[in-house]
């Protein structure tokens, strides 16, 4: 079983290559289904996200209580980085 906080992680990981790509088809599938995830099996809503030179900070509301996470930049913008280190691994296939 995966935790609410590994999804948040994934979760944020994905949207953040989403907003920098908003063309990549198979990034918005992904976040589409990490939202799908949050939503019907943790009851997460109303997500929001700031960040910082060194976190990204996410307040939420989780069932009837609002909640708050942080996760490393570092960590969260290691997939994107590696996108733009070699975009030509990374094609959008429509």
């Amino acid at each position: 079983m995966t935790s609410l906080h590994d999804v948040l992680y994934n979760w944020l990981t994905i949207k953040v290559v989403c907003d920098a790509r908003p063309e990549d088809t198979a990034a918005k599938e992904t976040l589409d289904h990490f939202d799908k995830i949050l939503h019907s099996e943790y009851e997460v809503e109303k997500i929001d996200i700031t960040k910082d030179d060194v976190m990204y900070f996410l307040s939420y509301q989780h069932k009837e209580e609002e909640k708050k996470t942080r996760f490393p930049r570092e960590l969260i913008e290691i997939m994107l980085n590696q996108i733009n280190k070699e975009p030509e691994k990374y094609v959008n296939f429509e």
